[in-house]
């Protein structure tokens, strides 16, 4: 068994509203320091798997089909690693 990290976050081209809200917050709070600010998600997933390259291929594949919307969103593979 694997467990895993998938990062999704919003391409630099895509407006995100939440990451102005999320930023405008900020700031209102005395953030003034925080220039940019990118809201996103992760998802932590075990799986069966026989093998690491096996366990990668599975997630990439989650991430394409329903974790990530590949238009406007990008994924990547933050970690991935046997369960003992």
């Amino acid at each position: 068994a694997y467990r895993a990290v998938v990062a999704v976050q919003h391409k630099p081209n895509v407006l995100h509203p939440e990451s102005r809200t999320v930023l405008a917050a900020l700031h209102s709070l005395g953030h003034g320091a925080v220039q940019t600010l990118e809201a996103g998600r992760r998802f932590e997933l075990t799986l069966k798997a026989q093998g690491s390259a096996d366990a990668e291929r599975q997630v990439l594949a989650m991430a394409d089909e329903l974790l990530a919307n590949p238009v406007i969103e990008a994924y990547w593979l933050e970690r991935l690693e046997p369960m003992s």
